[in-house]
Order: structure tokens, then C-alpha cells, then sequence
């Protein structure tokens, strides 16, 4: 009996831990936006280089969005660049920032797209056309349903190990 005692107390904590950590990783992916964008005001934006920030070389055209409505990528058009030819390029989030401009007045609000890339890679961004267009969309609702299983599985388990704990926990008091 005694045993069980000792087993009890970290039962209990190994169960509320996945418990928080079930809930910790459901509060993060329902977390509210981190700033408010103006999807016309971006359309437009002037777009520099990292390692040339006081030379335009284009202007947002595009905005793309996923299926969870979160931007996938921007369609910038890139005719102040040498050597791109008159074709938009796509850049991937996570290889831009974005800087606000006039944030506290509408009327006044601007953006300046900054690339982190040099020239070079820019000139190897997909151009964005029909095909990469299909090729994309195919690839990412392939990536959400891997993601919405994936995060299926994760819950089940956590749910199972869960229950697991608290029969052992109950079992334990029991006894």
C-alpha cells in the first residue's frame, strides 16, 4: 500500500502536466493577432533589398493567403532590379519584414517591404505564374491536411495518456 502512495503524487503531477500542456498548446494556436495590416495599404508597398535599403526595386502587387487566412507569401513586382525581367516574383514569409509607417493615423498609413535577400536570390524567386500557381496550391493543401491530422493524433494522445494516468491514479487511491 505504502507503494502506491509514493506512485499517487506523481501520478497526479505527470497528469496535470500534460494537462497544462494540452491546454498551454491550445491557448497558443487561439492567441489573438500581434498587430492590424491594411491588405489595400500593403498592396503597392515599396519593396527594398537588405544590403540596399535606400533603393526601391519594386512594389507589392499581391498578397497570398493559406486556408487558415495567415499570409503564405507575397507577389512583388521587381522591375527596379536589374536582370529580373518583366515578370512578378514570389516571396515566402519568413523572407520579408514589413515596417509600418503612420500607424496611428489612416489616412497617413504606409509600409516599406524589405526582402532578406540580396539581389541575386531575388532573381531566383519563382516567377509567379498559372503553373506556380497550381504547383502551390496542391503543395499546401497537402501541408494543412498533414497538419490537421498530425494535430488529430497528437490530441488522441494526449487524451489516452491522459485517461491512462487517472485509472492508475484512481487505482492507486483505491487500493
Amino acid at each position: 500500500m505504502r507503494a502506491y502512495h509514493h506512485r499517487l503524487p506523481l501520478a497526479l503531477a505527470v497528469s496535470c502536466a500534460l494537462l497544462a500542456a494540452a491546454a498551454t498548446a491550445q491557448a497558443q494556436t487561439q492567441s489573438g493577432p500581434q498587430g492590424l495590416y491594411s491588405a489595400s495599404e500593403l498592396n503597392d508597398a515599396n519593396v527594398y533589398l537588405r544590403d540596399n535599403p535606400n533603393q526601391a526595386i519594386g512594389e507589392v502587387e499581391d498578397i497570398l493567403l493559406g486556408e487558415d487566412m495567415s499570409v503564405q507569401a507575397l507577389v512583388i513586382d521587381v522591375d527596379g532590379l536589374q536582370g529580373s525581367g518583366d515578370q512578378d516574383r514570389v516571396i515566402e514569409r519568413g523572407q520579408f519584414t514589413v515596417q509600418t509607417f503612420n500607424d496611428d493615423d489612416i489616412e497617413r498609413l504606409e509600409y516599406r517591404v524589405t526582402l532578406d535577400l540580396d539581389a541575386d536570390a531575388v532573381r531566383a524567386l519563382p516567377v509567379y505564374d498559372n503553373n506556380w500557381w497550381n504547383q502551390s496550391r496542391a503543395g499546401l493543401n497537402r501541408l494543412w491536411e498533414q497538419t490537421q491530422q498530425g494535430a488529430q493524433s497528437a490530441w488522441e494522445s494526449t487524451k489516452e495518456t491522459t485517461s491512462n494516468l487517472l485509472d492508475r491514479a484512481r487505482e492507486a487511491i483505491n487500493d
